[in-house]
């Protein structure tokens, strides 16, 4: 007999594998409990969300206890999306950082130089991102001291930017990752080039960028920053939600449509750097 768990077990795993953090991951773990058929075929599949919620409710209990009487233990996101920046010590972290944002790090050859997360932000076309670069992976990383901490604000970072001065290195980066179920899309730097770098962190995180203009004008600057595939109603509705109550059309200039200003409807989805012209009633 199939497990054919149903449509609400299956939007409670995509809800687990989209979580951002260990309480995310837990309530959709629990939901994901309460809504899987019990029967012979699934006693397997049933046993291993029970031994996934007891992870999570202990490293969730451990993240808390981590973060108490620590003031420090609160990074506020910013911008469009989060980066994190790992790698082992004297990877170069530090001067990716300085050379992809406005931050200042503390560059020295010693090992274990950044104690801290150090935070910068990423202007990319008008577009802000913000960079995180985590102190230095060691092996056993959640044993750390903060560790169970700088483990957080990866997995709630959208990518995860890997530095290496060996490729030896990425197996052991990888392996504490997997370890703490953090399963994000990474990014390798090796001395790249850092303008064709900052366009390969745009293309991993799945974000287009697009204008906005009023009759008559030109382009609106900065452009708003959304996921992949978004239509012309999620703009709308960050821009105001009166412009989806009173919506007439919109005017596309752009890879999306055949003819420049071509009048288009809510569900139209946009590409990267198309401009938007919204006409209401």
């Amino acid at each position: 007999m199939p497990v054919n768990p149903g449509i609400d077990y299956n939007l409670a795993e995509q809800e687990y594998h989209q979580a951002r953090n260990s309480s995310e991951k837990l309530k959709a773990l629990q939901k994901m409990y309460s809504t899987v058929p019990k029967h012979k075929s699934s006693e397997k599949l049933v046993q291993w969300i029970k031994d996934q919620i007891k992870k999570y409710k202990e490293l969730s209990e451990k993240e808390k206890q981590a973060k108490k009487g620590s003031s420090y233990f609160s990074i506020k996101k910013e911008g469009a999306a989060r980066v994190s920046i790992v790698g082992l010590a004297n990877s170069g972290k530090s001067t990716l950082l300085s050379k992809l944002t406005n931050a200042k790090p503390r560059i020295s050859e010693q090992k274990f130089t950044t104690k801290l997360p150090e935070v910068g932000i990423m202007d990319y076309k008008g577009i802000k991102l913000q960079m995180i670069e985590l102190p230095a992976i060691t092996k056993n990383y959640n044993e750390a001291k903060h560790g169970l901490f700088f483990l957080s604000v990866a997995r709630e970072s959208d990518l995860i930017v890997i530095i290496l001065k060996d490729k030896s290195e990425l197996e052991l980066i990888k392996e504490e990752l997997k370890q703490n179920d953090i399963d994000k899309r990474t990014l390798l730097y090796q001395n790249d080039d850092i303008k064709e770098f900052r366009d390969d962190i745009w293309k991993s995180l799945n974000l287009i960028k697009i204008y906005t203009k009023q009759p008559g004008k030109e382009k609106d600057h900065p452009p708003i920053a959304l996921k992949k595939g978004s239509k012309i109603i999620n703009i709308a509705e960050i821009i105001h939600k009166d412009f989806i109550r009173k919506f007439r059309f919109a005017r596309v200039w752009g890879t999306s449509v055949k003819h420049q200003g071509t009048r288009a409807g809510l569900d139209h989805a946009l590409n990267d750097d198309d401009v938007v012209e919204l006409h209401m009633e």
